[in-house]
């Protein structure tokens, strides 16, 4: 570091501007910093600093003499000048200076100097500077200038981050600022430069919706920002576009008449998801879909125009002429075959849409009368049926259904609540009884929501509760926090079936969810024609009312069935002992062996002695939960897995040693098995299924898919080297299927042996990750040498749109969570030594690959004891022991206990982005 100049004084002493004439002698102090500096001493460093600080007139003067007459600030790599700016800025956020009247000529003199500093400084020190001058109210001209530079240059983030910074966004033109972040997938800091600013917020809102037109090419923006390389273009079509857009207006609460094209978009989504659902899959019934189709295209000429072009289908003329019936279509609009058999129709009559007995008899049929119904639409209603809704130690099924909206814009507000008890079922009016917010009623029902689902001697039974709650939440707002008071609750969506082969075009789908479930344990699925009818509509039609009522009442059938006969479902003799409460964020979910035969009976005719409500006695609900009851409770139960039959397994394979290759929808199972040390790659976003295949036979890799690609993938490579992966399991329990389906054994020294560091690269087909497996080993001495070079090479900052490599970690100064003093983390690799460092860049490896410096914490060099640090030798990723290994190891406890552990503990956490 240059020293600031002296020449023209003969005592020697510094030219220093008024302001600083008082205190210590601003020289010294420099010297003594320059001193410590190359000591590398941070410690007396800090120290020495902020008594400089603290008996200085004005250190701001100060140290804008350093910065204008030294450069070493403006090159790569650590100085101390750029040290010195930081901590000033941290010093004055601690102990604010008296400082200039706002307006002052004193200030405007330092602003004005600290404006042209900025112009030259690198965007790390952009932030201290901002803070510790007030520059966001420094004169606005240079500051402009500046901005439109740097965009002109091509450093759009950089631009925008600054206009951020400095509150600049009225003054800028936000299509010009946008556009090129939307490019860059920047979404997030685009979002941010609005914010706060309605009318901006708006403005973004309409250009995103100007690229959801239909044929709009965003090339064409592309080419207006040439220094842009878009990474994802796909991530910017319209139909992408327009559901950020509507998510965009839900969360800001804007009128969608702001966005029309993207509104344009998702309806048009819809009346096609409408169509493949009546044309293709069959699943609706003439009613509902016909109003759902007439409310959505009315007299929209683009989804008229697309709504002909299904009837049009050869393969669909008799139910395209039915369609075309039902919605007044006239003739001329009309196909001529679609015409002509329309005309036929007319001549026989309206044939009337009523299902034959057979059709009824091969679905679930309600066995409670129409009466046992109960459509409860005033408080009155619903205060006569109180006590029996409130009855202690009965078993309770709760249901929701609201009006579909299909992603056409809004959150749909839930419509009836069921509740369903032995015999009979009520249908609570939500709309009635959650409006207005605040009122009697209101307050009323949610009183006696909260106080049933609280009470734990009330076995609340749902399919997917946790869901329902938060919508529930959500259309009354007095229960939003009615999930966390669940007491005494279970889920039957624990229960996961067997997935089924995918279906190709034109067949008719089988049962999904709890209409599956219902089929193999009662024997027949659920009739779902009237799910996704319109909820809203008062009065209910019958068989609205039939349908909402079944949907409860099958719960409380599934249950008996499953207590009646624990053993005939996989299940231990004792119902209630399997139902433990665990603290696992999952339970695994345990498969039905298969369809099964109706029952004879399912209620009991009779009640055994010290049973409940007709309840065998050793499986009647639990009238004193124990410890973990609750919403963690019998919610997260444990169902007890059935034993398969013995089988031939296949070889074990060492987890380094296993090779795969993962669709674009299992990042998140991709990475969960790169933390375990297995080689994964991923598909990038919008990538032909077909690039799999050709990786897995290049490069001896297993397949994980799942959906409709698992089939066609399958036939292209191998037996047994293809996986279809369930989407509704979380990510670490998907990796535990896949480790058990494939007999790979993972040990507690194969953890995080593979670097997770996110791999930015513009290529297809790319790990997602570093992927590499090499590391060194550091000593703490060498690591503290090491991270006083590189400390300033990437200075802390909250300027950036996206988390720094080490988001996730302590600030700089503070000691991460202890891992416990008897872990140890030692992976087998080798000590760094010298001569793996470059010598004009000591934090270089000599591969070229420099150490990620800037994410260790102070505090982790300053923890006692000799506990290495590790880099990875691919991107320079620093780790050391911390607290998350141990929560990986948690998770994957099981797996691990397969697997032969050494002498010692397990190893503890390493610390880092992982």
């Amino acid at each position: 570091m240059d020293l600031p100049d002296t020449a023209g004084d003969p005592t020697g002493d510094p030219v220093v501007t008024e302001g600083c004439s008082a205190g210590p002698d601003p020289l010294l102090f420099l010297q003594a910093l320059q001193t410590l500096w190359s000591t590398r001493e941070l410690r007396q460093l800090r120290e020495e600093a902020r008594r400089g600080f603290a008996a200085l007139a004005d250190p701001r003067t100060v140290l804008l003499d350093v910065l204008e007459s030294s450069r070493g600030w403006q090159q790569k790599g650590p100085s101390l000048e750029a040290w010195l700016t930081w901590e000033l800025a941290h010093w004055l956020s601690a102990q604010p200076l008296p400082g200039l009247a706002q307006g002052s000529s004193g200030l405007k003199q330092l602003q004005a100097r600290a404006v042209r500093v900025l112009t030259e400084s690198p965007p790390g020190l952009v932030e201290p500077l901002v803070s510790i001058f007030q520059l966001q109210d420094a004169d606005r001209g240079p500051l402009l200038t500046h901005v439109h530079r740097l965009h002109q240059e091509g450093k759009f983030k950089e631009a925008a981050l600054l206009g951020l910074k400095l509150r600049l966004q009225p003054l800028l033109d936000v299509e010009k600022m946008s556009s090129p972040l939307l490019l860059q997938d920047r979404m997030a800091l685009a979002q941010r430069y609005v914010a706060g600013f309605p009318d901006l917020q708006r403005r973004l809102l309409a250009l995103l919706d100007s690229w959801c037109q239909p044929g709009f090419d965003i090339r064409v923006v592309a080419r207006q920002f040439p220094q842009v390389t878009p990474l994802r273009l796909e991530r910017l079509s319209p139909g992408v576009l327009s559901r950020q857009v509507l998510s965009l207006l839900e969360r800001q609460g804007l009128d969608p008449a702001l966005c029309p094209h993207a509104v344009a978009q998702q309806r048009l989504a819809a009346l096609r998801h409408l169509c493949r659902e009546h044309f293709v899959e069959g699943s609706w019934s003439r009613e509902n879909w016909t109003e759902h189709v007439q409310a959505l295209v009315g007299q929209d000429e683009q989804l008229q125009d697309e709504l002909r072009w299904w009837l049009a289908s050869p393969d669909n003329q008799a139910v395209a002429a039915q369609c075309a019936l039902d919605l007044s279509l006239p003739e001329t609009q009309l196909p001529a075959s679609v015409a002509t058999e329309l005309r036929r129709l007319k001549l026989q009559g309206r044939a009337a849409e009523v299902r034959s007995e057979s059709r009824r008899d091969g679905y679930y049929q309600l066995p409670i009368a129409s009466g046992d119904i109960h459509f409860l639409a005033s408080w009155e209603d619903l205060a006569r049926h109180e006590e029996e809704l409130l009855q202690p130690g009965q078993v309770l099924a709760v249901d929701l259904e609201w009006r579909p909206s299909f992603g056409t814009g809004g959150r749909p507000q839930a419509s009836i609540l069921q509740l369903a008890v032995k015999g009979r079922v009520f249908l609570l009016d939500l709309p009635v009884f959650s409006r207005p917010v605040g009122g009697q009623v209101s307050q009323a029902f949610s009183r006696l929501v909260s106080q049933m689902l609280s009470d734990p001697s009330i076995t609340k039974l749902g399919y997917g509760m946790s869901g329902d709650l938060r919508s529930l939440g959500a259309s009354c707002p007095a229960l939003a926090h009615v999930e966390k008071q669940l007491r005494g609750s279970l889920d039957l969506l624990q229960m996961r079936v067997a997935d089924k082969p995918a279906l190709g075009r034109g067949e008719a789908r089988g049962p999904r969810g709890l209409s599956l479930l219902v089929q193999q344990v009662l024997g027949k699925p659920l009739d779902k024609a009237q799910q996704l009818s319109n909820w809203d509509r008062r009065p209910l039609s019958e068989g609205q009312l039939v349908y909402t009522a079944a949907d409860a009442y099958c719960l409380l059938e599934v249950y008996q069935a499953l207590c009646r006969e624990p053993a005939r479902f996989c299940l231990s003799e004792d119902l209630a002992r399997s139902l433990r409460p665990v603290n696992s964020e999952r339970p695994e979910a345990w498969e039905l062996p298969g369809l099964q035969e109706a029952s004879a009976s399912p209620w009991p005719n009779t009640a055994t002695p010290g049973s409940s409500q007709g309840w065998p006695s050793e499986l009647s609900p639990p009238s004193r939960p124990g410890r973990g009851s609750g919403a963690r409770g019998l919610s997260q139960a444990v169902w007890r897995e059935p034993v398969a039959e013995k089988q031939d397994t296949a070889p074990e394979v060492p987890v380094r040693a296993f090779r795969a290759v993962c669709d674009s929808m299992l990042h998140g199972l991709a990475r969960s098995l790169r933390c375990l040390g297995a080689d994964v790659l991923t598909l990038g976003a919008g990538e032909d299924h077909r690039r799999a295949a050709e990786v897995a036979r290049q490069e001896g890799r297993i397949i994980l898919t799942s959906g409709l690609p698992y089939h066609k993938l399958r036939a292209q490579v191998g037996a047994g080297r293809c996986m279809s992966v369930d989407c509704s399991l979380k990510a670490r329990q998907q990796a535990k299927a896949v480790l058990k389906h494939f007999n790979v054994r993972v040990t507690p020294a194969d953890i995080f042996s593979r670097c997770q560091e996110p791999h930015l690269t513009s290529a297809p087909l790319c790990p997602q990750a570093c992927n590499c497996d090499q590391y060194l080993k550091v000593s703490k001495e060498m690591m503290k040498q090491l991270v006083w070079l590189g400390s300033q090479r990437e200075v802390p900052s909250s300027t950036g749109d996206e988390a720094s490599p080490s988001a996730d970690l302590q600030e700089a100064g503070s000691a991460p969570e202890e891992a416990p003093e008897s872990c140890t983390h030692d992976l087998p690799c080798r000590w760094l030594e010298a001569a793996d460092l470059q010598s004009h860049a000591p934090a270089v490896l000599g591969n070229g690959t420099r150490l990620q410096l800037a994410g260790v914490p102070e505090g982790v060099l300053q923890r006692p004891g000799p506990r290495p640090f590790y880099c990875c030798t691919g991107c320079g990723k620093v780790f050391w022991e911390g607290s998350h290994l141990g929560r990986i190891t948690a998770h994957f406890r099981e797996v691990l206990e397969g697997a032969s552990r050494p002498c010692r503990p397990p190893p503890c956490p390493v610390s880092g982005t992982l």
